[in-house]
């Protein structure tokens, strides 16, 4: 733990990627290799499952330190992270340890399933153990909320680095289904064992978002458009007469959808295809509200697969006849998939392809992505035709140009403090837009984000002075300024009082040329279903 925790420590000291790098080399290798296996799975996404709820580690953290629980939830709201607060209120540690960070990691696995009693006495023993980073690193593996500064892309760098091996050969390696409880670092890094590569994704390719002129891309001709379809990417793999379908999450998720396994009553075996998963209800492409229906359920019924069948929208061929031919030319691997879908459209039925367009000019494309919203598209996606199928995100090949987003004006009227370096302010807000006869607002969205640090300051002080009410770490105030915010996405709930759910809402600018008079209605908002 202790080489672990000074690693967190000096990547937490610097914004440098080149320092970063450095830091992970080196531990890679210097660690014990039952903890580089642990810290590559933290990094990848591979954390074990929290063993303590963070209801019952604020109740322990806050007895051991003798401190009241309002003192400690004013403390926590103040640093804005849990597991720093306790880093910072329990006493300083009596004595040392050298457990290893895999035997803390593995005692978590069990500690899931024992009682209360013995999950406070496990947590004081090794809080009073630990010294303040390795506290404060322990607390974040306990509460399953470890986010560090690096990426997964990051990390294989630094693991190339150690090793010697080549990064896209190691993203390769650490894509799949396995387990650091399970799996040693000569298996899972060293070693080739080709039985390893038979349920395995290849990573996958990202998009840059368009941010200038479209005419900045270059000349139209170069690329192939399509559009930008909103449900799950994934990976569709048919290998030794089995199927398997992988989110760019890196989960399994094949048992979710059953009526992919079509596919593999056809498809040959060494068949790899890059695409979308998409609710279809009533034989026609739904919303992401209606796939999430599905995303969340652990049992498939009968019921559920009539009411939200889902398709496969493919988009890209990455494995053909067992050959990898992400290497080949993007127009060339459309070709094989467009001649692949037209032998087995009418065979599979889930089988759907996302068309490719071509234009003359950028004025085309545009007009193209206004009709994105009609046929239930984000906006559009630019391939440029001679491009290969690569590892994580580079600028330059493909790019997202999505649909201009919703927007509408609506009342500041609570706050929360923030997280992290805004954890002394309050930056998250909520807000509300008029009932229908302007007399009531009504909540219908938080958000966070979309301010200048200066602005968050100065809405901050003015929240200070204004706060009508308290309700904890909440706190209401006087109805006086109106944001725009803007969201993707837009659909009908009953779990929301205003009766409308909004996708990733977010603040576009502080309109203070309005009034709240002349913020948005409820009906408004609507109008926009």
């Amino acid at each position: 733990m202790k080489n672990f925790a000074q690693l967190i420590q000096q990547i937490d000291s610097t914004n440098k990627t080149n320092n970063k790098v450095k830091a992970l080399k080196t531990y890679f290798e210097q660690a014990d290799d039952k903890d580089k296996v642990w810290t590559i799975a933290i990094l990848s996404h591979r954390r074990p499952p929290r063993p303590v709820n963070s209801t019952q580690i604020r109740e322990f953290a806050g007895e051991l330190s003798k401190i009241p629980a309002w003192l400690f939830e004013e403390s926590y709201h103040i640093v804005g992270d849990l597991a720093e607060t306790i880093a910072l209120v329990l006493p300083k540690n009596k004595s040392q340890t050298d457990k290893p960070l895999h035997a803390y990691l593995e005692d978590m696995l069990k500690l899931k399933s024992k009682s209360d009693v013995e999950k406070k006495a496990y947590l004081f023993k090794h809080w009073q153990k630990l010294n303040y980073y390795e506290r404060f690193v322990f607390t974040k593996l306990m509460t399953g909320g470890f986010r560090i500064g690096v990426s997964q892309k990051l990390m294989t760098r630094a693991l190339s680095q150690s090793t010697g091996i080549d990064q896209d050969v190691l993203a390769y390696k650490l894509m799949g289904d396995w387990k650091p409880q399970n799996t040693t670092f000569q298996s899972l890094i060293l070693e080739e064992n080709p039985e390893d590569y038979l349920s395995k994704p290849y990573p996958f390719y990202l998009a840059y978002a368009v941010e200038d002129k479209l005419e900045d891309l270059g000349q139209p001709e170069d690329f192939l458009f399509e559009h930008k379809w909103d449900g799950i990417r994934a990976q569709l793999i048919c290998r030794q007469d089995e199927i398997f379908i992988w989110s760019r999450g890196e989960e399994l998720v094949t048992y979710k959808y059953p009526e992919l396994a079509a596919f593999k009553d056809h498809l040959s075996n060494g068949t790899v295809l890059d695409g979308e998963i998409l609710a279809f209800p009533n034989e026609d492409i739904g919303d992401f509200k209606d796939l999430q229906k599905r995303i969340g359920r652990k049992n498939i019924t009968k019921a559920l697969l009539k009411k939200i069948p889902v398709i496969f929208k493919a988009y890209d061929i990455l494995e053909w006849k067992d050959e990898d031919i992400r290497s080949k030319p993007f127009l060339k691997r459309r070709k094989v998939l467009d001649e692949l879908f037209e032998n087995y459209k009418e065979k599979i039925k889930p089988f759907h392809l996302s068309e490719t367009m071509q234009f003359s000019t950028w004025k085309a494309v545009e007009k193209e992505r206004q009709k994105a919203r009609d046929i239930r598209s984000e906006g559009l996606m630019i391939k440029r035709a001679d491009s290969a199928y690569g590892v994580g995100r580079k600028k330059g090949d493909w790019w997202k140009y999505k649909s201009d987003p919703y927007s509408i004006d609506a009342v500041l009227t609570y706050a929360m403090r923030g997280h992290g370096r805004r954890s002394n302010l309050f930056t998250d807000y909520t807000f509300a837009l008029w009932n229908d006869d302007k007399t009531e607002l009504v909540t219908f969205a938080k958000a966070y984000s979309g301010l200048t640090d200066k602005e968050f300051k100065e809405v901050d002080r003015w929240i200070k002075k204004h706060t009508t009410e308290r309700f904890g770490p909440v706190r209401q105030v006087e109805a006086q300024h109106v944001f725009e915010i803007a969201f993707e996405g837009i659909a009908e709930s009953k779990r929301h009082k205003s009766g409308v759910a909004t996708r990733f809402p977010r603040i576009i600018r502080w309109r203070k040329d309005k009034t709240i008079e002349d913020a948005n209605t409820l009906n408004d908002l609507k109008s926009l279903l």
